[in-house]
């Protein structure tokens, strides 16, 4: 099996610890190289540039709703940056490059975007791991606004979000504000780097997979779940004693409570595979 470059594991890990915490689109570049391995980031970092001057330029006073506008009006109606709804899974709409030349994205990468813009006229907006749906929120001394990227920028009220909530999420269970707390930023690479996972996984394009895969781990090495996926797709890779490493790991550390039995019953799945994997392995050497 091809394995991602240590020098770009080590790059994403060094751009996800960057002292700032809103700073996303470094690393966002780094897993773009996924799928372009000779990216050169320099570009789209002055790309952002460009368009956080391009705001500074029209903004009158410290308003944070003003602010907000501004942006709005430059990346959804000057640029027609917009949601791709049309072809939502396709893989492009989730690498930061693709979205700065395509001006198409999903809520998360969109939402990228609207931060590193924000960031540069020194306005605070952070991202939200909604259930289902990225958001942003700007903080500001009598309220939190809460915008969606995915829809030009959009202000949310409270019942917008309740509405929000309950598409992806039962309806016996209340909406929860804390639900709009804002997410760190390994919080928020996590989140574009299981949205890639899973779509690659079913492209079925592994290998591509993998590489996430194992920036997901090295972005949380205590992500058991991110250990069990990195060794079942190194087993659909053909991988077996990497993928026998990970499951076994992922099977000595995982703690179960009494009373989960769908994770009684994901471990003994994972079990099966480690078992199999274990006469393969044994029958290689």
């Amino acid at each position: 099996m091809t394995r991602i470059s240590p020098t770009l594991v080590d790059e994403f890990t060094r751009a996800a610890t960057l002292p700032h915490p809103g700073e996303l689109a470094p690393a966002a570049l780094t897993i773009a190289r996924i799928a372009y391995p000779a990216l050169d980031a320099a570009p789209y970092i002055e790309r952002l540039d460009e368009l956080g001057a391009r705001v500074a330029a029209r903004i009158a006073g410290d308003d944070a709703h003003g602010s907000l506008a501004v942006i709005n009006q430059l990346l959804f109606d000057d640029l027609g940056f917009v949601g791709n709804r049309s072809r939502y899974h396709d893989p492009r709409n989730s690498f930061l490059n693709d979205v700065l030349d395509r001006r198409t994205g999903i809520p998360i990468s969109l939402g990228t975007v609207y931060i590193e813009v924000a960031r540069r006229i020194d306005l605070a907006v952070y991202g939200v791991n909604f259930p289902g749906h990225f958001l942003l929120t700007a903080p500001t001394a009598s309220e939190t606004i809460v915008l969606d990227p995915f829809d030009a920028g959009a202000v949310l009220s409270r019942s917008d979000c309740e509405r929000l909530w309950h598409r992806y999420v039962p309806v016996e269970c209340p909406f929860d504000r804390a639900a709009l707390t804002p997410a760190s930023k390994p919080e928020v690479l996590a989140r574009m780097l299981q949205n890639l996972k899973r779509l690659f996984v079913e492209l079925r394009a592994f290998q591509k997979a993998w590489a996430v895969a194992e920036l997901l781990v090295a972005l949380d090495p205590t992500a058991l779940t991110e250990v069990r996926d990195r060794g079942l797709i190194a087993y659909q890779l053909r991988d077996f004693s990497a993928a026998l490493r990970d499951l076994e790991a992922y099977l000595r550390l995982a703690r179960v409570d009494a009373g989960d039995e769908a994770a009684k019953q994901e471990q003994g799945h994972v079990w099966e595979h480690v078992k199999a994997l274990r006469r393969r392995v044994a029958g290689m050497n």
